[in-house]
């Protein structure tokens, strides 16, 4: 017999399903931070207004929205709509918006209604929209005589003031904390490095920029993530699904270790030789102490002469236990032709170069394939 959603344990479940966190990596240690992230920050801004402004009877010290924009900057400091433009930019224009509606419009009802859907053009327009700016427009228009007496000043003392001193605390928090604020895209998107008109080779096959819009789209629906998330989020996806099929073999199964390296020291000519010796792109270059420096290539030598320095690139490196298969976004962005396998204290262990993961892949799908066709002739296919 069926079970209904509001009868035995479905009907449970079905209830408490509501108070499952809808926001993924809304772990509860996160939340903790985002708890005290919100203490210290709504606590300073009212003592620094407080010393700034002294106890004026007359002037509040602190806004009631203020304490929505610090759930998004501590709690959610990856949304777009807690951004320091957002919060700050959002909440000053919202207030403006509601002084100015409450100067030319008297019907209160009227007002409250034109105020909070005038905000939400005006933050959409300067791209600030930010939720707690409904209540600072809502705010100005029924806020009082305390408010009226503010006026026009409204939105800058203590609204901006109040914004802006959140934000700068929420920066040095996050810092403090290791969180990354303003929010960054933590992979860039790729982008062809030989200036012709191809596009990357990680965007030839799989999804591109026209797949993410169309899937936008379907959803019919604002979603509170930021398009370049959405495009590194997916990427990251694909590679631990790969990682999950592909991931048994470590980079110190595959990597070269002879590795033809060159002193810090020695002449772009010396680096050049030995490129061209051993008919490889990419030489490891070595401090004294024989800890990896950096890498040169025929690339950064074309334009030194032979009396220069060594032109030395920061080093793509991994470590031996590593999944050699998360090596593919490194080796294939256009710029990195071999991942320097170092070891604990910095030494070169071995080098993985785009030829040498190549044929890992290839190796992998025939065993891969092979299983597949013993599998289909085990089952009578």
């Amino acid at each position: 017999m069926a079970t209904s959603p509001s009868s035995g344990n479905g009907g449970s479940l079905w209830k408490f399903k509501f108070f499952s966190p809808i926001l993924a990596g809304a772990t509860f240690k996160e939340r903790l931070i985002g708890c005290l992230g919100a203490l210290i920050g709504i606590f300073l801004t009212g003592l620094l207004c407080s010393l700034i402004f002294g106890p004026d009877p007359h002037l509040p010290l602190i806004v009631a929205p203020i304490g929505a924009s610090a759930v998004l900057l501590f709690a959610v400091p990856a949304s777009p709509l807690a951004q320091p433009w957002s919060i700050i930019g959002g909440n000053t224009i919202s207030a403006m918006v509601g002084v100015i509606v409450t100067y030319f419009v008297k019907d209160p009802m009227l007002a409250v209604g034109l105020a909070v859907s005038l905000a939400i053009l005006a933050m959409s327009l300067t791209r600030s929209l930010h939720p707690p700016g409904g209540a600072a427009a809502l705010t100005a228009v029924i806020g009082g005589a305390v408010v009226a007496r503010a006026g026009f000043w409204f939105p800058f003392v203590p609204v901006a003031v109040n914004s802006l001193l959140l934000v700068a605390l929420g920066l040095f928090f996050h810092k403090l904390s290791g969180r990354q604020y303003p929010h960054r895209p933590a992979v860039a998107a790729p982008v062809n490095q030989h200036n012709t008109a191809d596009p990357p080779p990680t965007l030839r096959v799989g999804f591109n920029a026209e797949d993410i819009d169309a899937a936008i789209a379907a959803f019919n629906e604002t979603l509170d993530v930021d398009r370049a998330d959405i495009d590194a989020l997916l990427r990251q996806v694909e590679l631990q699904a790969l990682l999950r099929r592909r991931g048994d073999i470590s980079c110190g199964d595959i990597m070269s270790r002879d590795v033809v390296t060159v002193g810090i020291d020695a002449t772009p000519q010396q680096a050049r030789r030995l490129l061209l010796e051993h008919d490889i792109r990419t030489l490891p270059v070595l401090m004294p102490d024989a800890t990896v420096a950096g890498t040169v290539g025929l690339r950064e030598l074309a334009s030194v002469e032979d009396t220069d320095r060594l032109p030395v690139s920061d080093a793509v490196t991994a470590s031996p236990a590593e999944p050699a298969i998360g090596l593919l976004p490194r080796l294939t962005d256009g710029v990195s032709h071999a991942v320097v396998i170092i070891d604990d204290v910095g030494k070169v262990a071995g080098i993985i170069s785009q030829t040498d993961l190549l044929a890992t892949l290839a190796r992998s799908l025939s065993l891969s394939w092979e299983k597949d066709e013993m599998q289909g002739q085990g089952q009578g296919i």
